[in-house]
């Protein structure tokens, strides 16, 4: 994993670390990057609606969840 440097502001850093929970800034940055990445794949899939057929039923939906 390569390593980089950049300017990050303290405070926003520390506020993000105290919200998220995490220990160290590199765990900050790291569950920064993750949530970014999966509210825009959310926003990617809410764009989709409507517009995919698919055929499933809840049970299939609930089977998929509980991974069988």
């Amino acid at each position: 994993m390569p390593r980089m440097m950049v300017e990050i502001d303290d405070r926003l850093l520390e506020e993000a670390r105290r919200l998220s929970g995490a220990r160290t800034k590199k765990a900050t940055i790291e569950v920064a990057l993750r949530e970014m990445v999966r509210r825009r794949k959310s926003g990617e899939l809410a764009g989709l609606a409507g517009k995919v057929d698919i055929a499933l039923t809840r049970r299939d939906l609930r089977a998929m969840r509980e991974g069988r």
